[in-house]
């Protein structure tokens, strides 16, 4: 077997960690796969992700995108309504991103996976009736099987797809054989390229604050690529971080720089789903990460008995959101952060 397959199947114990003032989001029964949040506090969640070899906990209701106020006292999500025309029946929501454009417009970027295909949909954000305006729908040969997404314009972005083979058998062929054809695509309106190849699982991207670096994601791994971005778009390798955990979505905190990664310690609980033995989660905050030695930080441990699944963790105002990929959000605040 590959080192890749032997990753994926090992065990390790979770010492767990506890959060202090830990508040359970209700209404997030179908999972929380990918947060984004606002300068201002507004967090958008994307909900309800039905992905091939994943158990689905509501395989007959649309995706959805949820808001919270993190400026709330007691936050709660709502869903946002999308305008008219877009084929909310098929709505299939995975990782999103927001760009907030030089006319303070927020737009919403969201890999989107009607009838498991892969399209990249774009909204306009209107925070006076909560509301999504469908803008564009975007397709493209160089983005087949697109996982996450980060926003670089209004209309330019850079997506991963997390497998070469969009077909189930020919994706466990992909896996078991350990091939490393998954990549980083940038696409913008005039150009669309291949910036970034070689690895396991493209899965999670973000920017740092400064814009001048890329965070990727190598879930099969157990690795974050830093990346150098260039005038013309294209990245460059500067180093990989290993870790000993399937690393999902990553959120940068804009004022640390801090990297938050929700991850999976046991990706054979997270692929073959017992309510007896679900997956555990875990979060990792990662400090100067262009140092020569940055600092993991394991922030959450758990077997699997709350959080089942981390697939996401975000911050803002040291307040830390962590969405799972099965049932629930899980929201946390303290000083500590």
């Amino acid at each position: 077997l590959s080192s890749c397959r032997r990753k994926l199947n090992a065990s390790r114990e979770l010492e767990p960690v506890e959060l202090p003032n830990c508040h359970l989001i209700k209404g997030i029964e179908s999972g929380a796969e990918d947060i984004d949040i606002l300068p201002n506090g507004l967090a958008f969640i994307s909900c309800g992700l039905k992905y091939p070899g994943l158990k689905s906990f509501a395989p007959d209701k649309p995706g959805e995108i949820l808001l919270m106020d993190l400026n709330d006292e007691n936050p709660r999500a709502v869903e946002l309504r999308i305008s008219r025309g877009f084929d909310i029946a098929s709505f299939n929501p995975h990782g999103i991103s927001t760009y907030i454009d030089k006319d303070d417009s927020v737009y919403l970027f969201v890999v989107n996976h009607p009838v498991f295909k892969t399209t990249v949909e774009v909204f306009k954000f209107v925070e006076d009736d909560n509301s999504l305006v469908h803008l564009k729908t975007i397709r493209h040969d160089l983005l087949p099987r697109v996982n996450d997404i980060v926003a670089v314009g209004p209309d330019n972005f850079y997506a991963t797809n997390d497998h070469y083979f969009s077909d189930p058998i020919l994706i466990y062929l992909e896996l078991f054989l350990g091939l490393t054809w998954s990549n980083v695509v940038y696409y913008s309106p005039t150009e669309v390229k291949e910036v970034a190849s070689g690895f396991y699982s493209a899965n999670g991207i973000n920017i740092s604050p400064d814009k001048k670096h890329v965070y990727i994601a190598d879930l099969m791994a157990h690795n974050i690529h830093l990346m150098e971005k260039h005038a013309n778009w294209s990245l460059t390798p500067v180093k990989v971080l290993e870790l000993d955990t399937l690393i999902d979505n990553l959120s940068v905190d804009p004022y640390t720089g801090d990297v938050w990664g929700g991850c999976h310690p046991n990706g054979m609980k997270l692929f073959l789903y017992d309510p007896e033995n679900v997956p555990g989660s875990e979060v990792l905050r990662i400090q100067n990460i262009h140092s020569a030695n940055p600092t993991v930080t394991q922030v959450y441990a758990e077997n699997g008995s709350v959080l089942q699944g981390s697939s996401v963790a975000a911050v803002h105002s040291g307040k830390l959101l962590i969405g799972t990929i099965f049932h629930r959000a899980l929201y946390y605040t303290s000083s500590v952060l």
